[in-house]
């Protein structure tokens, strides 16, 4: 059995005091909005509580699927590093990066330097996508999907060279029996999965190396909502589940903080994957929320 916990989209605050320069860029409309509703929105005191709840649960895996960072400060990237430590060894938490943290160019670059521990392959590469973790039958493999974009854009991509390896990455673990394959994505991962201007903008070539190269689950962020959704696979259905943002306060019950703690496990006949809701509770707590409801993993051995 190992437990994995997901969080995403902390946007970590309180926002860093830009210079005027640091301003001119899409950095203006974010530290415009910020001081508009976003500092409302998120709570630090609430993302302290729901990480202590994580602890509380002590999971063998910690994964964050982006957005640590807000307009791209390069105070900003220490805070996320600070963050990171909070949750955990590298050894024992998983980074991709979202949007927010490739907010203008140059950006992601800064804070993958400050934060490349917590996105170091097995083979010892940092900061280099996709990349390979694995923990006995548990093989996590972490894309970016995160790109600088225009004003009032927070769109993605994979690009070809990381959706190839990926591929490659994932067939080769699916020939392995007993490999549960868990992809890390900051975007929603298929079409329609996000608007406009806000979606993987080759979502669609992504769900056809996924159909291909198959996995056993793709964990995102960006939306800021619980979701479920499911991709085709070699194997049969894979489920695509979507975090709340671990900061929101307020809204309805998709839309507060919260996070997904999955349990797999294995019977006679294959995996099996429970997946809980957590978070911040009608009463003011943070805690359980009720479960998913997932159909079973299939095993690779199982492939007719």
């Amino acid at each position: 059995m190992f437990r994995i916990a997901h969080l995403t989209d902390p946007h970590v605050g309180p926002l860093p005091r830009p210079r005027l320069k640091q301003l001119l860029s899409k950095r203006l409309t974010g530290w415009y909005n910020w001081h508009r509703s976003r500092q409302d929105m998120h709570d630090m005191e609430l993302l302290a509580a729901l990480v202590a709840d994580i602890h509380a649960q002590k999971p063998d895996h910690i994964t964050c699927t982006g957005d640590t960072c807000n307009i791209g400060l390069p105070e900003e990237w220490k805070t996320s590093r600070v963050f990171l430590e909070e949750l955990g060894d590298p050894s024992r938490v998983t980074f991709v990066p979202g949007n927010h943290d490739a907010y203008v160019r140059g950006s992601l670059e800064g804070l993958m330097k400050e934060i490349a521990p917590w996105t170091r392959g097995d083979d010892g590469s940092e900061a280099s996508f996709p990349y390979l973790r694995r923990y006995g039958s548990i093989a996590i493999v972490g894309l970016s999907s995160a790109i600088p974009t225009l004003p009032f854009v927070a769109s993605g991509r994979v690009g070809s060279r990381q959706m190839k390896a990926t591929e490659e990455i994932l067939k080769a673990l699916g020939e392995e029996p007993g490999c549960f394959r868990i992809v890390l994505i900051h975007h929603p991962p298929h079409v329609g999965g996000a608007d406009p201007g806000r979606n993987l903008t080759d979502a669609k070539r992504f769900e056809k190396m996924l159909c291909r190269a198959g996995a056993e689950l793709v964990l995102h962020g960006h939306n800021h909502v619980g979701s479920l959704a499911h991709l085709d696979g070699p194997r049969g259905p894979i489920p695509v589940i979507g975090a709340p943002s671990a900061s929101a306060r307020g809204g309805t019950l998709t839309h507060t903080a919260g996070y997904h703690l999955f349990t797999v496990g294995r019977d006679e006949t294959g995996f099996t994957l429970m997946a809980e809701r957590r978070g911040l509770k009608p009463d003011g707590t943070v805690g359980g929320l009720g479960m998913l409801s997932l159909a079973r993993i299939r095993q690779p051995h199982e492939q007719s």
